[in-house]
Formats: structure tokens, sequence, C-alpha cells
């Protein structure tokens, strides 16, 4: 019996470590999966014209994605939801024909928080800002961009007005 029972424990130990060794395994794939997170997407997915100008902020919906690893951008909303806690890098681009009365005008915004804005105005030509930004974010985390009051922005196939990021780490 003490054979039996010692064999019963060695088996035990075995089988102890073998689900020791698979939960770490399962672990760490989940955790390289949660790490992949990127998107762009562009202002309209087909046609061409401007958007704007409206007399309150109003949030882009970026509606041609051309990436969207990890399912965090929302082409139906506008909105990137942070899937993970961790340091994101964001960059919008914008577009648009001069108008004397019109800029282009769009603000990156997390939570409700204006965080930086890409503004340009001419009265005529192709005009063109971009800018970007690392942000850490927490899980539940809404970035999306607005386009400021009386402006406009331009898009068509070429891609002219973007919104872009991309996890750089978790935390």
């Amino acid at each position: 019996k003490y054979l039996q029972c010692e064999h019963r424990v060695s088996t035990i130990h075995r089988l102890l470590f073998k689900a020791n060794i698979t939960e770490s395994h399962v672990e760490k794939k989940a955790h390289l999966h949660l790490k992949k997170v990127a998107f762009s997407a562009s202002l309209l997915a087909s046609g061409s014209g401007h958007t704007g100008p409206f007399d309150t902020h109003t949030t882009l919906v970026f509606k041609y994605v051309l990436t969207n690893i990890g399912n965090a951008y929302n082409p139906d909303t506008g909105f990137f939801i942070a899937p993970v806690r961790g340091v994101y890098h964001f960059e919008i681009k914008s577009g648009a024909y001069g108008h004397p009365s019109h800029g282009s005008a769009t603000v990156l915004v997390k939570n409700d928080q204006n965080v930086f804005a890409a503004w340009e105005h001419q009265t005529s030509g192709t005009m063109s800002s971009s800018n970007g930004v690392i942000l850490l974010l927490e899980v539940g985390d809404v970035v999306f961009v607005r386009l400021w009051h009386h402006t406009r922005v331009y898009d068509n196939e070429h891609n002219h007005s973007t919104f872009s990021g991309h996890l750089i780490f978790t935390m």
C-alpha cells in the first residue's frame, strides 16, 4: 500500500507540474494576443467631399478601415476603446481645400477631454495638418476625433483625413 500511495503522489505531482506549465503557456499566449492593437482609418468609405462646417464640435466617424488589429476601433461610432492598460500612440491627419471663411481643425479627444489639435487655414489651394501624441490609457478609455465648429475636412479615395493608433506596450 505504501508503494501505491507513493506512486499516486508522484502521479499527482507530475499532473500538477503539467497543469502549471499549461496554465503558464495559456497566460503567455493570452498576454501576447492582447498586445496586438493597431488601427488606421480614413474618413470616407467611398466618394469624395468635405465634411462640415457645423455650428458645434462634431465627432468624426472614420468609415474606411484600412487596419483594425484587435478590433479596438469602431467604424460605426468613430471611437477607439482601449482593450488593455498601456501606452498608445495616436495620429490624426486632416486635409481640406482652402476657403476664405472655413479652416480645417480636428481635435483628438480622450474621455471627453481635448488632448491636441491639428489646424490649418488658407484661403485657397490645398491644405493639410497633422499631429501625434503618446498617451497612457486605462482599460475602457475612449479616444476619438472631433471636427472643431465652423471648420471642415476633405477626404476621397486617396485618404486625406485619417485617424490611426497603436499600442506601444502594456503596463
